[in-house]
């Protein structure tokens, strides 16, 4: 099983921006973790702050791979083009967030691609993320 992680915008600054929202481990480190509990997937990672090359790599990894984890930041709530680009590949994706976006700020209460998604997890930090990758697993079952 092949799973590609793409992360957004800002998202490159976790463990050092906002660490009452977002914790104070970095990604990278995270990503770490992931991979020694999920042998048996191979995880790819990919980050970028814009909104183009986030489109290019669903379209790169969306006819090859089992899964999409995306947590795409701030373009969650504005970018019909990433909405559109998980809407054209045949590759899952499960959106991703690290803090509950419906206890925060209203703008954020709306998701412009979870309607092309298989679903959704927010709030639970970075073990969001895991519990993306665990869906994938349950539905190869």
């Amino acid at each position: 099983m092949k799973i590609q992680i793409i992360n957004g915008p800002n998202l490159n600054l976790l463990g050092k921006r906002e660490k009452e929202i977002y914790g104070d481990i970095p990604f990278e480190k995270y990503l770490e973790l992931l991979k020694d509990v999920f042998k048996d997937i191979e995880i790819e990672y990919f980050q970028s702050n814009i909104e183009g090359e986030i489109i290019n790599k669903i379209q790169e990894t969306g006819y090859s791979f089992n899964g999409i984890v995306l947590n795409a930041g701030g373009y969650t709530h504005t970018s019909v083009a990433i909405a559109d680009a998980i809407a054209a590949v045949k590759t899952p994706v499960v959106e991703v967030h690290i803090s509950n976006i419906f206890a925060r700020e209203e703008f954020r209460h709306i998701s412009l691609i979870a309607p092309k998604c298989m679903g959704s997890i927010s709030g639970f930090g970075l073990d969001s993320y895991r519990l993306a990758i665990e869906s994938f697993r349950v539905l190869k079952k």
